[in-house]
């Protein structure tokens, strides 16, 4: 079989055992652990060899391809795990040569395109989201301050990390760019009494985030709008979870639309997932099914465009495995609530969001995907020279109020797309 001889080389940990269309067995690798899987296709070995991060996810959701026992996670994680550690071999520097060109071509996002790309995902059924996301709908890495935390207490520590580097204070204009479900702008405003304006391009989004605010009393505002055509200067800028979107074209006008949006002693801080092995690819896959448009940008790629808008880079922090603990609870919520999901789309859906999720978290254990958070300032002094002031009791972490009774822990019930 092609496919198999394609791993070969690659495989040293473990063994993966393919089943093809006739029932002959094919071993590749050596050793614990085993995990088996059977091709339906007697196409699909070939197409696998040729193009394995588009055919993968496409077989596993049209059910040409099933593992025994039906984890698609057990076989992500043994290749992804050998593939990471045959990271430098020729056949995947090509692959992913090739993937790079389609990559810059498709994450051209102007207004237009970014709003049709945002669409495509966030504007689901908000039930799918309601199914694995902590009460507060933060649809993000949260941050495992203690390795026993609660995927809800998790999301409030990575919403107090930031506000701690954004050194908020009472009355504060805040720009959330990328908003969501309001959840951040919402804990920003009551936590911390920060005016907040949050804008994203999702309708449903927007929609939530209203409501939500008004449930809540709170005077945020949440506009349908792409953040280059905001005008007003901000004291603070965040966005959590947005940059993956932006597109390699556009970094230069998306810090220049932040240093002009921020005020002279202003602090911005970009949260997004990265790559630490270098400028990369967004593979197939995920470029036609999930997030079209969307990039994981290396640290390389982005700092040269901070440094031409005029930031002083005040503070990096590479987050690594918390991504890979958030996407094990949600894959692990969602596949609770896989037959209700079923009802609301079909098999072939919940296949695919399967098959997301399992590989994004396989990605973040295995192979070279972390998250940056990235500390901007237009002036030297703006921010502490040191880093005391994230951690210390004595910071602004005093003005927190209890959630409990200023945040409504599920937004209003409401027909969603």
């Amino acid at each position: 079989m092609l496919f198999a001889r394609f791993l070969k080389p690659l495989m040293k940990n473990g063994t993966l055992v393919i089943v093809d269309h006739k029932g002959a067995r094919h071993a590749v690798g050596a050793g614990a652990p085993t995990v088996t899987v059977h091709f339906h296709d007697k196409r699909l070995g070939t197409r696998l060899a040729l193009h394995p991060a588009l055919y993968a996810g496409e077989a596993y959701m049209d059910g040409t391809l099933t593992v025994e026992g039906g984890d698609i996670f057990a076989m992500l994680d043994l290749i992804m795990a050998n593939l990471g550690a045959a990271h430098h071999h020729w056949a995947l520097r090509m692959g992913r040569s090739v993937e790079r060109l389609v990559t810059l071509f498709n994450t051209y996002n102007p207004v237009a395109v970014s709003r049709r790309n945002v669409a495509h995902h966030y504007d689901l059924s908000g039930q799918l989201y309601e199914t694995f996301l902590d009460a507060d709908l933060q649809y993000s890495m949260a941050y495992f301050r203690d390795p026993h935390m609660s995927l809800d207490d998790a999301q409030e520590a990575k919403i107090d990390h930031i506000a701690r580097k954004l050194l908020l204070e009472p009355g504060m204009r805040v720009l959330d760019i990328g908003c969501g479900w309001g959840g951040l702008a919402l804990r920003l405003h009551h936590r911390y009494g920060a005016r907040v304006t949050g804008i994203s391009l999702s309708e449903n989004q927007i929609a939530v985030a209203k409501r939500r605010a008004a449930a809540s009393g709170a005077a945020v505002e949440f506009r349908l709008q792409d953040y280059r055509h905001v005008a007003e200067t901000f004291d603070r800028v965040v966005s959590v979870g947005m940059f993956e979107h932006v597109g390699i074209p556009h970094y230069r006008r998306f810090f220049d639309t932040v240093r002009d949006r921020l005020s002279p002693d202003g602090v911005a801080l970009i949260h997004t997932i990265g790559r630490s092995d270098g400028p990369g690819a967004t593979d197939s896959w995920t470029q036609k099914y999930i997030f079209p448009g969307g990039y994981a940008p290396a640290m390389s790629e982005v700092v040269p465009h901070m440094e031409r808008a005029g930031f002083f880079i005040t503070d990096v922090e590479v987050l690594r495995l918390h991504y890979a603990k958030t996407l094990r609870e949600w894959r692990r919520r969602f596949m609770a609530a896989r037959p209700k999901m079923e009802k609301l789309y079909d098999a072939r859906f919940c296949r695919m969001w399967e098959f997301f999720l399992a590989s994004a978290e396989s990605a973040f254990y295995n192979t070279f995907h972390v998250n940056f958070q990235f500390q901007l300032s237009k002036r030297l002094e703006a921010v502490p020279i040191t880093r005391d002031y994230m951690y210390s009791n004595n910071s602004s972490s005093h003005q927190v109020k209890s959630l409990d009774k200023v945040v409504p822990k599920t937004y209003p019930q409401a027909h969603h797309g």
